[in-house]
């Protein structure tokens, strides 16, 4: 389970975004380069402000179920391993799902029609050769996510639990 959800750690997913980037750039097709990009930061942004609010203000939420959406699930579809290795709670997991399914219609609101000039199997072996080249290292994002959000629920009265705004 760890190999795969492996695949999703940002120290995977940011250089092969960028090398999907690239590759759609060098093959000509600047309109679906430039939705890649918009889609893929869009889809991260998001995750990332709902980690945010859930780490500083879940208890201000009165939820437990829901403490850090699956950033992982949201670049990949990889949820079961998420859920086999205690990561993350099925709530968290679904609403990775649902981020990353969004930012999958963004990309193909975006992009429009494929070129036909476009060779998938290079992007295909591409991408193979990013993730062999950089599985198994991982990046602090959580912990940065972590130690960021503790700050602002220190400097937001809302974030506080109820009791404590008493």
């Amino acid at each position: 389970m760890t190999f795969l959800t492996d695949i999703a750690d940002q120290a995977v997913i940011l250089p092969l975004v960028l090398a999907i980037t690239l590759a759609l750039f060098a093959q000509g097709w600047r309109r679906g380069a430039t939705a890649w990009a918009v889609a893929v930061c869009a889809t991260f942004g998001v995750i990332l402000a709902l980690k945010v609010t859930f780490m500083a203000c879940s208890t201000a939420f009165g939820t437990s179920e829901i403490q850090t959406p699956s950033g992982h699930v949201a670049a990949a579809a990889i949820g079961i391993t998420r859920l086999a290795l205690g990561a993350h709670t099925a709530a968290e997991v679904l609403i990775g799902a649902g981020v990353g399914l969004l930012g999958a219609w963004v990309l193909l609101a975006l992009a429009g029609r494929t070129p036909p000039g476009l060779n998938a199997r290079r992007m295909l072996l591409m991408a193979v050769v990013v993730i062999a080249v950089f599985h198994g290292q991982h990046l602090p994002a959580e912990a940065r996510i972590r130690s960021t959000a503790e700050r602002i629920a220190r400097m937001l009265p809302v974030c506080q639990p109820a009791e404590a705004r008493l």
